[in-house]
């Protein structure tokens, strides 16, 4: 799901945040948070909810099963 990755990132970088000021609002390692952003691990479902939370996009945007944030 490299979709997953990509627009983690991106979302990441228009918000202006460190990885490690996302591994931190997660409550995760910032290991674990850098697999997000290399496809490497994906987050469970509550944290793919806190990311959709955070960013204020949907789920379905983050899996990349829309091209549509809200």
């Amino acid at each position: 799901m490299e979709i997953f990755a990509q627009r983690v990132k991106e979302l990441r970088k228009e918000r202006k945040k460190t990885q490690t000021e996302m591994a931190q609002y997660l409550k995760i390692g910032l290991r674990a948070y850098q697999y997000y952003e290399s496809a490497t691990n994906y987050p469970n479902i509550p944290g793919l909810l806190k990311l959709a939370d955070y960013f204020e996009v949907t789920t379905d945007y983050l899996l990349g099963r829309s091209p549509e944030r809200k």
